[in-house]
This record gives structure tokens, sequence and C-alpha cells, in this order.
């Protein structure tokens, strides 16, 4: 298919903002009361109703535009030079943030058990996964899933990429191009959730346990591939962000309303013979689906800018991910304690943590080529010779 985007600004702008967004939703989870690796001894509902909102688009938001990227990176590369770029470039820092990165975050949860990091550490080879044990990927799920949608998803790509799938673009353009045409998505989300919720009826992270969410957050990488693939598509996007916002915004009401009163689903919450929780679910697939599109269309009319920071920040947002929670573990420990004022302790982890992800990228990581390797990193091409 001709026409096809070139890269775009508005892409690289959204995944730098959708990490950064990460961090800060990830330092809320020290202070909301839901279950996290470490807690602060005050903790605030108000935090629900943000991190709620949150929670149905950040990450879908970010599987979108890796499934853009997606599209661009083969439109360079043969099958197999893709398959081991993405090895690379996500299961090298996978297997290192595992043994190096995740590791200060288990010690910190259970540091009751041990006398020290050194005695922990071998713990992690011994003990089996966590919680039961001390080996896990924790928040670097989402690169191990990446690698698997990407891999995985080669036969589907390398005809969504060919002139085979033109039949298939010609229906798709002319059906989801309409004002309502893109809700379509949201039922084909909610199809393969009807089929495997009952059976993995929690969002685990832990892959074997989890192909309703891992199906869920496929439906999001896949979406960003077609829909990058046609400019019809991708422009209506923009063309009806307004819809997409309408459309978010009703379904942020509901769920604020469900959050605020009775009908919430706390307790009942996954269980799928419950109609409250089915509600609450498909209300919340909905959020996701049109909350997404309509930062990617109102990203398209507003975020497709050059700038000078852009390159140097989308090359480091990746290392970004991988370093930040463990920093803010290592930041919010301290402060479990303290009673300081809820929001002043947030707005201060949230400075510390960013200042010291930051740091670490740029003073650690981005001059020595072989962290950047580690980290995912594109090795620097070396300067040109001047010529005489």
């Amino acid at each position: 298919m001709s026409g096809s985007p070139q890269r775009l600004h508005d892409l690289d702008w959204l995944r730098v903002i959708a990490v950064l967004l990460v961090l800060f939703f990830h330092v809320g989870m020290f202070f909301n009361p839901w279950g996290w690796h470490i807690k602060n001894e005050e903790t605030s509902p108000l935090f629900i109703y943000p991190m709620h909102w949150m929670h149905e688009w950040r990450m879908p938001l970010l599987l979108f535009v890796s499934g853009a990227g997606t599209f661009l990176a083969l439109r360079s590369r043969t099958m197999p030079a893709y398959a081991g770029e993405r090895f690379r470039r996500l299961m090298i820092p996978l297997i290192v943030g595992m043994l190096v990165i995740v590791p200060p975050q288990i010690y910190i949860e259970k540091s009751a058990q041990y006398s020290s990091f050194l005695q922990f550490y071998p713990s992690i080879f011994t003990t089996g996964p966590y919680p039961a044990g001390n080996l896990s990927w924790h928040h670097l799920w989402f690169i191990l899933y990446l690698f698997l949608y990407s891999v995985l998803s080669i036969p589907l790509l390398r005809w969504l990429k060919s002139d085979r799938s033109e039949g298939f673009y010609a229906w798709l353009n002319t059906w989801i191009s309409r004002p309502y045409g893109f809700l379509s998505g949201v039922l084909v989300i909610l199809l393969t959730q009807a089929i495997l919720r009952p059976f993995f009826p929690e969002e685990t992270h832990g892959l074997i346990d989890d192909w309703a969410a891992f199906t869920q957050y496929y439906c999001f990488f896949i979406a960003g591939f077609i829909f990058y693939r046609s400019p019809v598509i991708w422009y209506s996007i923009s063309t009806h962000r307004r819809i997409h916002l309408a459309t978010g915004l009703i379904s942020l009401a509901v769920m604020m309303t469900m959050v605020s009163s009775d009908y919430w689903p706390w307790r009942t919450f996954p269980d799928w013979n419950d109609a409250i929780s089915r509600f609450w679910f498909i209300n919340g697939v909905l959020m996701g689906w049109s909350w997404v599109l309509t930062i990617i269309g109102y990203g398209q009319a507003y975020l497709n800018q050059p700038h000078p920071w852009l390159s140097r920040l989308n090359e480091g947002i990746y290392p970004f991910y991988i370093l930040h929670q463990t920093v803010i573990i290592l930041v919010a420990a301290p402060f479990i304690s303290i009673h300081w004022p809820i929001w002043t302790e947030y707005l201060l982890i949230s400075l510390l943590s960013l200042i010291c992800t930051v740091g670490i990228y740029w003073f650690v990581i981005m001059p020595v080529p072989a962290l950047r390797f580690l980290f995912g990193m594109k090795t620097p091409r070396p300067a040109a010779s001047k010529q005489n």
C-alpha cells in the first residue's frame, strides 16, 4: 500500500510522555490503597481516581505506539533482521534487568528476611519465581510481552505489510474511517476477553497465568501496526478525535461515579458472574480504547513538531523505563515512616526519582558503549572524518 505515513514526530513525543507518566503512576502506587511492593504508612483514596483512569490507557498507549513503530522498523529490515534486532533490544535488557535492576526492589520489599543485600542476592537463583521466591521481571513484563508480540506476530505482520492485504485494507478503510467505526476495536477486545477472562480473571503480568491481559494488550499492539499501515485510517484518528474524546469522557464519568458509590465492584471484581463486575470491565475497555485514540488524534494535531531535544529524549526513554521503578522504590523506602503531608511526599519522591533516573542514564549508561548495548540502545556512530 503506497502512501503509508513516514516517521512522525508525534509518535516519538507520545512515547516519551507515556513513559514519564509511568514514573508518576508508579510513585502513586506507593500512596494509593492498592497492593504494591512497598507502601507508605499513610495512603489516600484520592489517588484511585486518576490512577484507575491512567491504568486503562498508559500501557495500551505504549503498545499502540510500539505497533506503529514496528511497521516503520519492517520497512527497512528483513524479517530475520527484525527478529534479531528485537532480541538484542528487548531480551538482553530483560535478562540484565532481572539480574541487576529488579533484585534491589525485591530486597527492599523482603529486607526483614535478610541481613544484607549480599546475603539476599544468591537467593534469586535458588528460591524460584516471585512472590514465593526472588526471581522476577516486575515492571519489565512490558519488555517480555513486547518481544513476544513482535516475534510471534511475524507471519501476520508479513501478510499485513504485503500487497496480499490490500483487500482487507480496502474493507477496513471504508468501515473504520466512519465516525464511530473505531468502536469496532472495542468489540474485538471484548470478544477476546469474553473467551479468556473466565479462565484468567486477574491481570498478573506473569505470562503463564495472564493470557487474558496478554491478549488484551496485544490488540493495542497489532492495532497500532494496522492503523499506521493505512494513511486513511491513521489520519481518520485525528479527524474523529473529538468523538474519541467525548467517548472517553463519558466512560471516565461512569468510572468515577462507580468508584464514588456502592456500585464499584471492589469486593466482587473480577467475579465474571457478577453483572456489575462485567459492566465495570466493559467500561474500562471502552475507556482505554477511547483515550488511546484521543491521545493519538490530538498528538497528530499538536505534537507532530520537531525539536532539538526530541532525538535525545527518544533515545534515552527506554533505559529510563528500565531504571525508573527501582529508583522509585529506593527513593521511597525512607519515606515509609515519615509523616509529612502525603502530597508533599508524592511530589518530593517524584522529583527525586526523576532526577536520579535521568542522572543514572546520563552519567552512567549513555556514555558507556557496553552499558548502552545492555540497555537496548543503539551503538553511537563514529563521527565522520573531517575532509582536508
